[in-house]
């Protein structure tokens, strides 16, 4: 019998199940073994979404945190360094986007048929319409921008995905007149079988090698967006990135090419949006022409757009102390990020906070855009940091000034001796938080810390 097109948790799941194990039916799957890999957000929201479904079965949770939170009842819990042991004790796995895909344990598990993810079982059940968007730069603004201009129209929308809310237990009150914005991460979008029915594909450069085998998986994982739509369904995709046009080739969606002149009513608005740069442009380009497609009046996507208010650590205007702007871009983790605020805030960026952990990228066309801008002086963080500037000396021998840090607090206090008044401080790292900070956000925060500190007490 055919799937009703509500949302019916128990069969579902047996689906989602039985499409993973390769079995037949008559199997009563709330006899197997489960078990939630990965305990943040997105693996707690797993946790919720079984318990709903099997209210008496005890499952498994695994995480290499030890301190992890884990509820104790009716759940086995495996934390620390050996979590991974755990999962040949288990028929079905349901993994978190942050698991390494190259573990042996993990590659075994997925050559067993075991492993599903939260989006498959979301997307394999979702009544609604799914809005994909994925780039590797730019889908938590674009989604966020999409969704705000859905509800200024009156469409009932959800913001679902990578931008930080899980998705899977909103499927029991899912119904067929639902729109789920749904930001797609590369690891979420990793050997998904099914695409939504509107995908947004902004870009695609080099990033997460040391978690894919190689570049080419990384766009393979990514071109999963378009992958499996059909004739009915709608790509919008930006032409200017060549991998981006490649992959829109092969798809059989009907195909709308994301350019910022495509809408004259964005230019008319130049100034009054709050959103700066070209990248930020086709970002904006992508929303209006999914609001275009939903019927929303342009007195509405533009208030929308108007009383947009930008995501925290995406060039972020932090504020005007002692004559010096200062901008939090810390999100920026790969080269091309860097490049692309230095175009957008221009001439006056004096100071550039660079570096972070290295995933073995190249910065020479980061290295040469320093030097055809007004930057006075790079502050360095390890360990790309180093490699940027030796970029930098490679081609200019007497190049502009450096300083390698160990903190933020450091890097602030020499942006606000080295940065001229009327000038601006960019902190656009080009690199991965991880080493001396916890995350983007953590090292987007200090800076936002210590300029205000410095800011007030001198």
């Amino acid at each position: 019998m055919e799937q009703p097109v509500y949302f019916n948790p128990v069969l579902c799941y047996f689906k989602i199940v039985m499409a993973n194990l390769g079995k037949k039916g008559g199997i009563n799957w709330s006899k197997k073994r489960i078990l939630v890999l990965g305990l943040g957000k997105e693996g707690t929201d797993n946790l919720r979404f079984l318990r709903r479904l099997f209210p008496d079965k005890v499952l498994g949770a695994a995480d290499i945190d030890k301190g992890a939170e884990c509820p104790k009842k009716r759940v086995r819990c495996f934390l620390g360094k050996n979590y991974l042991k755990s999962i040949k004790h288990y028929d079905l796995i349901l993994k978190s986007p942050g698991i390494p895909i190259h573990l042996p344990e993990v590659e075994r598990a997925y050559k067993q048929g075991k492993i599903t993810s939260q989006s498959e079982i979301f997307f394999e059940n979702c009544p609604g319409k799914i809005i994909g968007v994925t780039g590797t730069k730019g889908k938590s603004t674009t989604a966020s921008l999409i969704y705000e201009i859905l509800r200024k129209g009156g469409v009932g929308a959800h913001l679902i995905g990578n931008i930080g809310k899980p998705a899977l237990n909103l499927l029991f009150s899912a119904t067929a007149n639902d729109i789920y914005v749904y930001e797609l991460s590369c690891h979420q979008l990793y050997k998904l079988k099914k695409s939504p029915h509107i995908a947004v594909l902004l870009n695609i450069y080099p990033e997460h090698l040391d978690y894919y085998k190689d570049f080419k998986e990384y766009i393979a994982t990514k071109a999963r967006i378009t992958r499996y739509q059909k004739e009915n369904d709608f790509l919008l995709y930006n032409p200017n990135n060549k991998i981006v046009r490649e992959i829109a080739k092969k798809s059989r969606a009907k195909k709308i090419p994301l350019r910022p002149g495509r809408y004259k009513f964005i230019k008319d608005m130049e100034g009054k949006i709050p959103l700066i740069g070209l990248f930020n442009l086709e970002n904006i380009t992508a929303a209006v022409a999914i609001a275009k497609m939903f019927g929303i009046k342009e007195g509405d996507i533009r208030k929308a757009i108007k009383g947009f208010q930008p995501l925290p650590h995406r060039l972020e205007l932090v504020g005007r102390f002692r004559g010096i702007t200062f901008y939090n871009d810390s999100l920026s983790t790969i080269p091309q990020a860097a490049i692309a605020a230095l175009e957008a805030l221009g001439n006056r960026v004096e100071t550039i906070i660079l570096g972070g952990f290295d995933r073995g990228l190249s910065f020479k066309g980061l290295a040469k855009t320093i030097l055809k801008s007004r930057v006075k002086a790079v502050i360095l963080f390890p360990s790309t940091g180093e490699r940027i500037w030796r970029e930098i000396r490679a081609l200019d021998k007497n190049p502009i000034k450096s300083f390698l840090v160990q903190n933020m607090r450091d890097a602030v206090e020499l942006a606000f001796k080295y940065t001229g008044k009327g000038k601006i401080c960019l902190l656009s790292p080009a690199s991965p938080s991880f080493g001396l900070f916890k995350n983007y956000k953590e090292r987007g925060n200090l800076f936002k810390k210590y300029v205000k500190m410095y800011g007030k007490n001198h």
